[in-house]
């Protein structure tokens, strides 16, 4: 799993759903942290002006493409990688996989919404997921403490993340070596494909954002070219 992908100076690997859930199936036998990370067009387009947050990505042990666009963004043909990306594939087939183990996972949302929508998700199609508890993370460091103690508290397998960038990357890439779950999925808001489906309002901003993000890689295209 060593080809990669790079799109607005984010490197991705450009792996299949099932090679990635390989990889994560062994991220969970291990006794290290091990960081796996959705990024979303709107990731994208934050970090090309944060080195920081691309660097936070970087440490990922696996930066997957969250939607189908930073595929083509890179240039990548595969019918097959372009419809499993769409379809959220490997999503679905970590939580199956939580599932079908009865692991335990610690969530950390921005809303109260987004829990109670999670685990009604989780009881109703992943019955197996025990949810250890959730909290919500709000930017800054002022709650890091009381945050990593309740996830080692709750003596979990995993982490998922439903958080906005910068938060969701800055929040791990200052804790990674204190949190003792052997996984952390930054699924950010691409697990609200799971549990609801868009309003009219959000999918003309996805629209829109998916446009601002066309005319962002093409122009970045443009700079490449003229520098090489």
């Amino acid at each position: 799993m060593n080809e990669t992908i790079c799109v607005l100076d984010v490197e991705i690997d450009n792996c299949s759903a099932k090679q990635a859930m390989k990889a994560s199936v062994e991220y969970m036998s291990t006794a290290v942290t091990n960081v796996v990370e959705l990024v979303t067009i709107e990731t994208l387009m934050s970090a090309k002006d944060k080195p920081d947050l691309r660097k936070a990505i970087g440490q990922s042990d696996l930066v997957l493409p969250g939607q189908e666009e930073i595929l083509e963004a890179a240039g990548v043909v595969d019918t097959r990688h372009i419809q499993e990306t769409r379809a959220q594939v490997y999503l679905k087939m970590y939580l199956k996989y939580l599932h079908k183990n009865h692991s335990r996972v610690y969530l950390l949302v921005e809303t109260d919404e987004e829990v109670d929508r999670l685990t009604a998700c989780f009881f109703s199609r992943y019955r197996g997921i025990q949810v250890a508890g959730a909290a919500k993370v709000a930017p800054g460091a002022g709650m890091d403490d009381m945050l990593v103690n309740a996830i080692n508290g709750g003596e979990v397998d995993s982490v998922i993340a439903v958080l906005s960038s910068p938060v969701q990357e800055e929040f791990i890439s200052r804790n990674r070596s204190l949190i003792n779950a052997r996984m952390w999925l930054g699924a950010g808001k691409l697990m609200e494909s799971i549990y609801k489906g868009k309003s009219r309002g959000e999918k003309l901003a996805t629209f829109v954002d998916r446009l601002f993000f066309k005319r962002e890689t093409r122009k970045n295209r443009r700079e490449m070219k003229a520098q090489g």
